[in-house]
């Protein structure tokens, strides 16, 4: 496969995740705006979707106000911010139209037809009352585009670099979120997790993960806890967003795409004992190394494989 369509398909799914990441952000943010939580000041709601979309500083250069409409504006249809869900949808969409031939027709018609409805939608028009209808929307879309990717794609190599741009991306996101809210998953939040302030921390990270309701399945007879959150959102293979997970996958893609080519890159190794390495950790060896120093170290490791993903297969 050459470079460039490799190099298509692997940053299609990647943005697609990416726009699903932060639709979710929002969704989190504008359900902790609306209802009341004591000791929650009206703006955090509004600086946890920023902060862990990497888009507060680009944000305050622009605004002077943490307004809804205002968040909603630069992280939606913003086309400055290269973090909205208009240009990651703008470029997933790019993307699968440089491979056009190369991708079926449903899932063309899947990513083709978000696009055109979005760019139809009036930002003006989208008042508090429309927004989760709005994002709710947006979130359905990504799942499509992925229904379509997982059932109709060809299990060959340009499924295998689709597959690893979704959960690069995905890992990347669970990391950046645990990292920017460590702080409250320390195991001395626990001693104090009745307040009210840290249960709304710790579902804002569930919620922000898809992943509140799958906690209370893993943990049926545990309140909400720092330790199991950290636990549960870092090596349970079973959660679809945990880093244990997305490395399983990409370990397992890696070995499907060394035995197709008939090659074994550096890349493929890089993920392999990333795998290894979360399935023999175990969480207070991650709290005694640091959870914060893990989670950086987590983030740089992540990002070295897709930089040695791009060299060894010639696309940037």
């Amino acid at each position: 496969m050459l470079g460039r369509t490799a190099s298509s398909l692997f940053w299609m799914s990647r943005y697609n995740e990416r726009a699903q990441n932060v639709t979710r952000l929002l969704e989190v943010a504008y359900r902790g705006a609306i209802l009341s939580h004591s000791g929650q000041e009206s703006g955090t709601h509004w600086t946890f979707a920023l902060a862990n979309a990497g888009c507060e500083s680009g944000f305050k250069e622009k605004y002077d106000e943490l307004l809804m409409r205002h968040v909603t504006a630069y992280m939606v249809f913003s086309k400055d911010n290269p973090n909205s869900v208009r240009s990651c949808l703008e470029h997933a969409r790019n993307n699968a139209r440089a491979v056009r031939t190369g991708i079926t027709a449903e899932l063309w018609e899947a990513i083709n037809t978000t696009w055109i409805e979005f760019i139809e939608v009036n930002p003006q028009s989208l008042t508090q009352e429309k927004l989760p209808d709005f994002l709710a929307w947006v979130n359905q879309r990504g799942h499509l585009f992925r229904g379509a990717l997982l059932n109709t794609i060809l299990r060959d190599d340009g499924y295998f670099f689709s597959q690893m741009g979704n959960f690069v991306e995905r890992a990347d996101n669970t990391a950046r979120i645990l990292n920017t809210q460590y702080w409250s998953l320390l195991p001395d939040s626990d001693v104090v997790g009745d307040g009210s302030a840290e249960r709304y921390e710790w579902s804002a990270i569930l919620r922000s993960l898809s992943s509140r309701r799958s906690y209370r399945f893993a943990y049926p007879n545990a309140r909400l806890k720092a330790f199991n959150i950290a636990e549960f959102l870092i090596l349970r293979t079973e959660m679809p967003r945990s880093l244990a997970h997305c490395y399983d996958w990409l370990a397992e893609t890696a070995e499907d795409l060394a035995q197709f080519y008939g090659s074994r890159e550096p890349s493929l190794d890089i993920a392999a004992d990333l795998c290894r390495e979360l399935s023999e950790k175990q969480m207070r060896e991650i709290y005694q190394q640091g959870l914060h120093e893990f989670l950086t170290d987590f983030i740089g490791r992540n990002n070295q494989f897709a930089h040695q993903l791009c060299e060894d297969y010639n696309f940037a």
